[in-house]
């Protein structure tokens, strides 16, 4: 646990530094970012070197980045929980979005003034965020947890200030056991409890056809739902829930329903033009 602890530290303060290059080759960056101008995040226009996925650098002005910034606001700062330092991402279903919000609501955190972020894929069937972060898919949780690599080898300190990433790693016909493992217990225990600025958010598989979100549900603070308009049956989202277990639950993000936006999108254009 000391070595984590150790990795742990050491990206804490490098993030003090922003790093021009990943220390990895298979990690490095399909395209190589410009030279970052000293101005605040949001108001620099979006580098060429993440996805369009990834709305609070694509479009910072957007209302798609607005609610992340709700959604940031609502985890952190509610009055009626205890704040969750390790949030889990699923959904019922694929292609409902969770590595969308995942993503999305890892940078939001990282964008506040005293959070520091680290964004865990934990789909080791179809990991997709190193994508959105434009990275190739290299080494990752499966290394670590199968003790073929040290933590410190693994983290990679995104163009994001504040944001480490753990990608996926290999591809496994056991994922299951993997993530239920006393090895990744341990990992989440003591990301969680080394600092009280850190922020753990896992990107995790759905929960209707796999068996690994039931599995991580147990060793986080609290679960995020997303569903996707006209796409899940109510009951199917019911099931969920219940096996995820209710008290688990942190909140259902409904994704996809574009006329909740239609009354008031032009004024919020207008106070933003």
């Amino acid at each position: 646990m000391g070595k984590i602890a150790d990795a742990l530290e050491k990206h804490k303060k490098e993030t003090k530094i922003r790093a021009e290059t990943v220390s990895r080759p298979v990690e490095e960056p399909e395209v190589e970012p410009e030279e970052q101008p000293s101005k605040p995040l949001d108001k620099i226009p979006a580098p060429k070197w993440h996805s369009p996925k990834l709305v609070v650098l694509s479009a910072p002005e957007s209302m798609d980045a607005e609610n992340f910034k709700v959604l940031r606001g609502q985890l952190l700062h509610g009055h009626d929980h205890e704040v969750p330092r390790t949030i889990m991402v699923t959904s019922a279903f694929p292609g409902e979005g969770k590595t969308f919000v995942a993503s999305n609501l890892a940078a939001s955190i990282a964008q506040g003034v005293d959070e520091y972020v680290l964004l865990v894929d934990c789909d080791l069937r179809r990991p997709s965020i190193h994508k959105v972060f434009g990275y190739s898919r290299g080494e990752g949780l499966y290394e670590y947890l199968t003790e073929k690599k040290a933590l410190p080898e693994l983290l990679i300190r995104t163009k994001i200030k504040k944001l480490s990433f753990l990608p996926a790693g290999k591809v496994t016909r056991n994922p299951s056991e993997l993530l239920s493992s006393r090895r990744m217990g341990e990992f989440l225990k003591e990301v969680r409890e080394r600092y009280d600025d850190r922020f753990v958010i896992i990107d995790a598989t759905p929960a209707q056809v796999t068996s690994e979100a039931h599995v991580l549900a147990k060793n986080v603070d609290g679960v995020l739902l997303v569903v996707m308009a006209q796409k899940s049956p109510k009951r199917a989202i019911e099931k969920t829930i219940e096996n995820i277990g209710k008290d688990k639950i942190l909140g259902v993000v409904f994704n996809g329903y574009s006329k909740a936006y239609r009354s008031y999108d032009k004024y919020y254009k207008k106070y933003y033009k």
